[in-house]
């Protein structure tokens, strides 16, 4: 697949490196914050859109990026995304931004503070199924669990 990149902030960029894989195996290309001065992010405070200098342009309707948070920012941090996981369509070409939020409770003090050139989240690209849908009166099939919701299939012990 070929995916063309923009750089918006080219001078940024060079500064704190191009977003991309950490290792050879990794799944997503790390993104960096394109900031000016570090930014305080207060727990439970209203998400905040960090730009990473960089748009793409898929053009192919059957790939899509998302964005998720990186994991030891989130766990250790508490830095995770505002809109949970974020969706890059393919037809979208103007700049990558993460919603960057701190969960961590109101009752804590404990900022998190992203800095200039911070490697913030990382984009995975995944395939996407975009299914013909047929209108019926009842399904073709009965599934064993049928219309059971959540909790049908059973709950662990607490």
């Amino acid at each position: 697949m070929r995916c063309e990149i923009r750089l918006l902030r080219p001078e940024m960029l060079a500064r704190f490196g191009m977003p991309g894989y950490q290792s050879a195996m990794a799944a997503g290309i790390d993104l960096v914050a394109c900031l000016e001065r570090p930014l305080v992010l207060y727990p439970q405070a209203p998400a905040i859109l960090v730009p990473t200098g960089i748009a793409i342009h898929m053009a192919e309707p059957s790939v899509a990026a998302m964005i998720y948070p990186r994991s030891g920012l989130a766990h250790r941090k508490g830095l995770v995304l505002g809109n949970g996981v974020a969706v890059i369509d393919a037809d979208y070409q103007g700049e990558i931004m993460v919603s960057v939020w701190n969960r961590n409770p109101p009752s804590e003090t404990e900022t998190v503070t992203v800095h200039p050139g911070d490697r913030i989240a990382q984009m995975v690209f995944v395939p996407i199924l975009r299914p013909e849908f047929a209108i019926v009166s009842g399904f073709s099939s009965a599934s064993d669990r049928g219309t059971g919701g959540f909790g049908s299939t059973g709950v662990a012990a607490a």
